[in-house]
């Protein structure tokens, strides 16, 4: 029996989102505990999964207030590595009119780019069903090498591998390393969550449908789900394809966390039901969960402490 139902490797950081204006004039900036992987596991145990984290933060105010919200939410921080030198990873997330979001990243060098494969906890990779991870623990050499050796670890030791690229430009060199890296991550995994966007810049299609298509042809993930905002999500499993609307809201304040939700409740599905034999009616039960919970957390500001319980997404479900 494992004693993880997923662990995690990757970015652990502060996002300063907008939260109105000061009384001077001034943009009000809150301090928000993110990155995606801890995003994830935070909505996993909300579903009542057992979940790890393995990363690195610096020694400082923003390291320490991490490794508190990241331990409330009952996530396990043993492998949480703490760097004496480098500062924490600061986020600065500017939100548009429509929800939607941009970065300017402070990370040069942030701790979590000097996790070390020494530092790794290889008892973790072997003691948890599914391993998570995404591009931005593969943007630099030294943590690019401690996630590709920790995913063959827990390949080897009989894991389920997701992956979600989760591109973010400013962060990398070159695009064409971004592509290079997102592509790697695709050709490891089980479980693959990509964005309409992400499948547009690794493919070249807008078209969904062509896009997963040319992804097919090159790897062979178990699982693809493609999310598409305001358009809904589609699941790709076995030759079948299926689609769910999205649960669009009026009170909608910005889409930090939607997608890291989305790929906690698929990961949930696949915990629950395994990855064997889905039918078309588990899959659109799944993407339907994923969908309203990916709803609710884009009601409010930040993710990894607010995101949404079970009984609020049943809520959501049962008024439809």
């Amino acid at each position: 029996m494992k004693k993880f139902d997923v662990a995690a490797l990757g970015e652990l950081l502060v996002d300063f989102t907008e939260n109105g204006i000061s009384t001077q004039g001034n943009p009000v900036l809150e301090v928000n505990p993110g990155g995606a992987p801890c995003n994830v596991l935070s909505m996993l145990q909300n579903l009542g999964k057992s979940t790890a984290f393995i990363g690195k933060v610096g020694d400082d105010v923003f390291g320490r207030m991490l490794a508190d919200a990241v331990k409330t939410q009952g996530i396990n921080t043993d492998n949480l590595v703490v760097d004496p030198e480098v500062h924490t990873t600061l986020a600065f997330v500017h939100t548009k009119k429509d929800g939607d979001r941009e970065f300017s990243f402070y990370r040069n060098p942030g701790a979590d780019m000097m996790l070390r494969w020494e530092e790794v906890q290889q008892e973790k990779l072997a003691q948890t069903r599914i391993f998570h991870f995404g591009t931005l623990s593969m943007t630099h050499e030294q943590v690019k090498d401690a996630t590709q050796r920790a995913v063959q670890h827990a390949q080897k030791e009989g894991a389920l591998i997701s992956f979600d690229p989760n591109l973010r430009p400013p962060l990398w060199n070159s695009l064409e390393d971004a592509a290079r890296q997102m592509w790697y991550g695709i050709g490891q995994c089980d479980i693959l969550k990509i964005s309409d966007d992400e499948i547009a810049f690794l493919t070249g299609k807008k078209d969904i449908d062509q896009g997963i298509a040319e992804i097919l042809r090159k790897n062979r993930p178990i699982l693809i789900c493609a999310t598409m905002g305001k358009h809904g999500s589609k699941a790709y499993y076995q030759g079948k394809s299926v689609f769910c609307e999205p649960f669009l809201r009026d009170d909608t304040i910005e889409t930090t966390g939607a997608g890291d939700t989305f790929m906690a409740c698929v990961l949930n599905a696949v915990l629950e039901k395994g990855l064997d034999s889905l039918t078309e009616d588990d899959l659109h039960e799944m993407l339907r969960f994923a969908n309203a919970a990916s709803s609710i957390i884009t009601t409010r500001k930040g993710a990894l402490k607010v995101m949404p319980k079970q009984e609020e997404i049943i809520s959501v479900l049962t008024k439809e």
